[in-house]
């Protein structure tokens, strides 16, 4: 059974960073592809990042490339997002997703 459990979400200021985590269980994480959405208020799903499967290839939305960084640490099966420069626009429901499946998602609120 999958299970994603996001982590990290928060109030920051404009300007400031978080670190988002993902941990993973259930599935061989070491050989998927991981992605990160976000739904912000009132608005569908947006994706934000992807990474390959041994964490040597990233890709990222226009919105959010130079300021957010994935990783992954596979012996741990975890996934991470590094949120700089954050914006109010990035305020949203941060998932992370191997496929269809999806985690209960962590908030992030930019806001001064």
């Amino acid at each position: 059974q999958v299970q994603l459990v996001e982590s990290g979400g928060g109030l920051v200021q404009p300007g400031g960073s978080l670190r988002l985590s993902c941990a993973a269980s259930g599935f061989p994480f070491s050989t998927y592809t991981m992605t990160w959405v976000r739904q912000a208020p009132g608005k569908g799903l947006e994706w934000v990042s992807g990474i390959n499967a041994d964490g040597s290839s990233t890709a990222y939305s226009d919105s959010v490339k130079g300021r957010f960084t994935a990783s992954r640490d596979n012996a741990k099966k975890m996934l991470y997002l590094q949120m700089n420069s954050l914006k109010p626009e990035d305020t949203a429901v941060y998932y992370c997703t191997k496929g269809p499946d999806r985690g209960q998602g962590t908030q992030v609120t930019v806001s001064s």
